[in-house]
């Protein structure tokens, strides 16, 4: 059995806007011992994700809210150090939902195991786990991208988007990007092999997507909000399809965003130009899981998926990194390495 101390991120107090040091607490608890059925696992690749913020506020959502007191909700990779459960056995790399902490006990029920011939374990955080199947299931069943078209995509170089977009190219549509920076831009068109990304940073966004987009906009997978669903919207087509699985561009709003209303606009086009519009969560899609890393990990070996990885060392410095990731500062999938990697 592990001895020692399971360090935690516990949450503080909810954020009033973007979250500070005082809204998360640290602490250090005895390594918990797992009883009959469960198991005890040790977190390697900690995922950081923008969903957490809503998480960290009270009130309704799709998900319960986290409570004071609680461990930061976040997924995992992690490997089972200790096992009463006939479905685990130790050294098992597994992923779910565990937190931010080092250890973690768990029924089961869960986690999924990985398996390291699909690619490195860190990828069951990022294109080979939630962030893909969530860019697979929304695209193919909310999007549904048909050859010719063109695929719009904020937060290019992100996790999620960077998937949307080159499965997009997969099935024969034009992939346009939008990201921060020229660094991005430039990883989204070479690497990735997008038709064209856009600096939503660039004071001429909206002309500039006009520009890549001449015939129009037939699928937005929105992420993000803010100014580049301002620039989307009048690119719309007729039965354009909006998949919506994000508006981190407004996630630390402490007050209705500034300016026109704009549902009125969008409601109008919504009716003229028969736009479908449809938000979703990735385990809608939970029957999907098998059929979606099966595809994904094919065209990862294949080389038609690439990836990037942001990793940070520490699980000390995941409030930080969590901040930045809510800015737009990380460059591809954000994670912590909070234990050392088993395959170095």
């Amino acid at each position: 059995m592990p001895e020692g101390v399971n360090r935690q991120w516990l949450l503080a107090a909810r954020p009033q806007g973007e979250p500070k040091d005082s809204d998360f607490r640290w602490s250090e608890a005895a390594v918990p011992e797992p009883g009959p059925g469960e198991l005890l696992v040790r977190t390697i690749y900690l995922s950081l994700d923008p969903y957490m913020r809503g998480r960290m506020n009270a009130g309704p959502s799709y998900a319960p809210a986290l409570q004071l007191g609680d461990v930061m909700v976040g997924g995992a990779v992690s490997r089972v150090v200790a096992s009463r459960n006939p479905g685990f056995a130790e050294g098992d790399i597994v992923e779910g939902r565990t937190g931010w902490q080092d250890y973690a006990l768990s029924d089961g029920g869960n986690l999924r195991k990985v398996d390291p011939a699909l690619g490195p374990i860190s990828t069951a955080n990022g294109v080979l786990g939630m962030p893909g199947v969530t860019a697979y299931t929304g695209l193919l069943n909310i999007g549904q991208p048909k050859a010719g078209e063109t695929v719009v995509v904020a937060a290019a170089s992100g996790a999620v988007g960077a998937v949307v977009g080159q499965i997009g190219r997969i099935r024969g549509c034009r992939a346009v990007g939008v990201a921060g920076g020229a660094e991005k831009c430039r990883f989204v068109i070479e690497e990735l092999g997008f038709d064209a990304c856009i600096d939503h940073r660039d004071p001429d966004f909206e002309a500039a997507l006009r520009a890549a987009c001449p015939d129009g906009i037939d699928v937005y997978f929105e992420n993000v909000g803010g100014r580049v669903f301002d620039a989307v919207l009048p690119l719309l087509n007729t039965f354009a399809r909006v998949p919506v699985c994000g508006m981190i561009a407004h996630y630390n709003d402490s007050a209705p965003p500034s300016g026109p209303d704009r549902l009125p606009m969008y409601m109008r086009l919504a009716l003229t130009h028969r736009v479908t519009t449809r938000g979703f969560i990735v385990w809608d899609y939970q029957d999907q899981y098998g059929e979606a890393l099966s595809d994904l990990s094919g065209w990862v070996k294949d080389g038609r998926l690439k990836y990037r990885e942001d990793i940070v060392d520490g699980l000390e410095n995941a409030p930080k990194a969590f901040r930045g990731l809510l800015r737009g500062e990380n460059f591809g999938k954000l994670s912590i390495r909070v234990s050392d990697d088993p395959a170095g």
